[in-house]
């Protein structure tokens, strides 16, 4: 079974190990996706998409990820829309105008 996963990274930690963790928030809900060189660990993210994930931090990019299976396959990258932004700063806008 498919799906998808549609937010931003919020959050990385690296560690001397090598093992990289990613916060990815979506949906009001943050999930934290793990890379480790132990492959035994669960939930293991593929290292080039954990990597690509872990260099969007503090940046304007939105990501899909796409699973499969519960496994991700492949993610896509693209400039977040800041339209969602521009209208909520007009309602503030037309409240303040509003109030005076």
């Amino acid at each position: 079974m498919s799906h998808t996963l549609f937010g931003q990274v919020v959050g990385v930690r690296k560690f001397t190990n090598g093992d990289i963790e990613v916060d990815f928030h979506h949906e009001e809900i943050i999930t934290e996706f793990r890379y480790s060189s132990d492959s035994s660990r669960l939930g293991n993210f593929p290292k080039e998409l954990i990597e690509t994930l872990a260099s969007t931090l503090a940046t304007d990019i939105c990501i899909e990820i796409f699973f499969e299976d519960g496994n991700p396959t492949h993610i896509e990258l693209e400039e977040c829309d800041d339209d969602l932004d521009d209208e909520e700063d007009d309602l503030d806008d037309e409240e303040i105008s509003q109030e005076e």
